[in-house]
């Protein structure tokens, strides 16, 4: 998976918006304002960043080294995922598992306004 089909999934998201506020290297993805997702561009290596829960996070940088603590985030709740060494389905997975627990913390009646209760049976592996 590269950089543009990252950026297509995660804008295919309910209500998903982009923007770069960090400056043109990097592209932020968020719902309803809240970032779940970062896209690192200026690097030899594609990169994003998802949130995650800490213990199935650190679960999954156990079991895949394409899967580390997330470079410039907190590092408990943000990892990093190595496109190139990655299935496409995981990394999708793994971004719509961001973009739930996202959603999940939103109040009732902005999260209620989000079609997102079809995503929510998506699995890790």
């Amino acid at each position: 998976m590269d950089i543009e089909q990252v950026r297509e999934f995660a804008n295919s998201l309910p209500q998903v918006t982009e923007d770069m506020p960090y400056g043109p290297d990097w592209l932020i993805f968020r719902i309803a304002g809240k970032i779940f997702l970062h896209l690192r561009l200026d690097i030899p290596q594609p990169t994003c960043a998802v949130k995650l829960d800490p213990d199935k996070g650190a679960s999954l940088r156990e079991h895949y080294d394409a899967i580390r603590p997330a470079y410039h985030l907190n590092k408990m709740h943000w990892s990093d995922l190595h496109l190139d060494f990655l299935e496409t389905k995981l990394i999708e997975s793994l971004i719509t598992k961001s973009y739930l627990a996202v959603v999940k913390k939103l109040p009732k009646k902005t999260r209620d306004a989000i079609p997102y209760e079809t995503l929510s049976n998506i699995n890790y592996e």
